[in-house]
């Protein structure tokens, strides 16, 4: 075991990226309908925060070109991956191309983007933008929501993804 600190700042960026790489995340990408068309990116930082009322929240990079075009959407959908939707989750993770190009997705209703293929996602209405560091926390109110009954989902760890399933569980 190493433990790295300064007396200035802490510990360095590289340092807590490294500390993450190790804790594994649930993948899902987040569309939303903007001034400039449909925005989406793939997050492995989406969070419950209440069941009553239902709140989740995801952050951005404050210095992303996603962040530039979502910061005056007033909703959103959040699409939990499955293994299968790997794919989605490298393309909406590419910077500088328009990731709905040839992508299957249709329009909800309340106009959103929505992905084929992902089962499991969740729409609400934007509560608040939270500055924090170099990131911006979204809170979403959730507002209709799709389950599936897969249980491989997608998941992000050291630098890779990784498919859980039923033999993964150890209890």
């Amino acid at each position: 075991m190493s433990v790295t600190t300064t007396e200035q700042d802490g510990i360095t960026s590289e340092e807590y990226r490294d500390l993450f790489r190790n804790h594994p995340g649930g993948v899902a990408i987040i569309t939303a309908e903007t001034e400039d068309g449909p925005t989406g990116f793939t997050v492995t930082s989406v969070n419950s925060v209440s069941a009553s009322p239902p709140v989740l929240i995801f952050t951005i990079n404050a210095a992303s070109r996603t962040w530039k075009s979502l910061q005056t959407a007033e909703s959103a959908v959040v699409h939990f991956l499955e293994h299968s939707n790997r794919e989605l989750a490298v393309k909406f993770s590419t910077p500088g191309i328009n990731r709905f190009i040839d992508t299957e997705w249709s329009i909800l209703p309340t106009g959103e983007p929505l992905l084929s293929g992902v089962h499991t996602w969740a729409r609400g209405q934007v509560l608040r933008r939270i500055a924090s560091g170099s990131s911006v926390i979204v809170e979403l109110l959730i507002d209709t929501s799709s389950t599936s009954e897969s249980h491989e989902p997608l998941v992000y760890h050291a630098r890779s993804y990784h498919r859980l399933s039923e033999n993964s569980a150890i209890s």
